[in-house]
């Protein structure tokens, strides 16, 4: 058998070799790599995905729990922006006691996000349950008070005076407030 090679068949025998050779470069040389890279970064997009989710769901879980907790705590939030005022503490406590005088102390140091008042307070009792009862009130007043420790009780006969110390806070207002 005779293998007839004309110039015909030879050039289709190289150009044939010629486009094997190039697409096995061109696969080795860039789409193997590029199939490489496009695996890794797909693997990438599936790990960024996932915890763009797990983020999203941990804002709408921290979301609601702000939601909730500014509608069960919107009394305190509210009493933040309440100006202290003596004069209308007494009126409104001096329900709970004998009698009830307050004299105000010089305001205290500005904290960082709050002006306190420091308010001293003598007061007359008739029983103890009387200053537990305005403690419970005093807890769901128009202000944020805080009671500060020491009490002091003395009993005069059927009378029990009192004498503590509170602190009243309330927001800073900024000039640039517009509360």
């Amino acid at each position: 058998m005779k293998i007839n090679f004309t110039r015909q068949n030879i050039y289709l025998l190289a150009i044939s070799i010629f486009l094997l050779i190039f697409v096995l470069v061109f696969s080795f040389a860039v789409l193997i790599p590029k199939g490489k890279e496009y695996r890794i970064k797909r693997t990438e997009l599936r790990k960024m995905d996932v915890e763009a989710r797990n983020l999203n769901n941990f804002s709408y879980e921290t979301l609601e729990i702000l939601q909730k907790l500014q509608s069960d705590n919107r009394h305190i939030i509210t009493a933040f922006d309440m100006e202290f005022s003596p004069e209308r503490f007494e009126k409104q406590y001096k329900g709970f006691f004998s009698s009830l005088k307050l004299s105000q102390k010089a305001k205290s140091k500005d904290e960082d996000e709050f002006t306190v008042y420091e308010v001293n307070t003598t007061s007359e009792i008739s029983s103890p349950k009387s200053f537990y009862n305005f403690l419970d009130a005093i807890n769901k007043s128009d202000w944020i008070v805080g009671v500060n420790f020491p009490i002091k009780f003395k009993r005069e006969g059927e009378i029990i005076s009192s004498s503590f110390t509170m602190k009243a806070y309330s927001n800073k207002k900024d000039s640039n407030s517009t509360k």
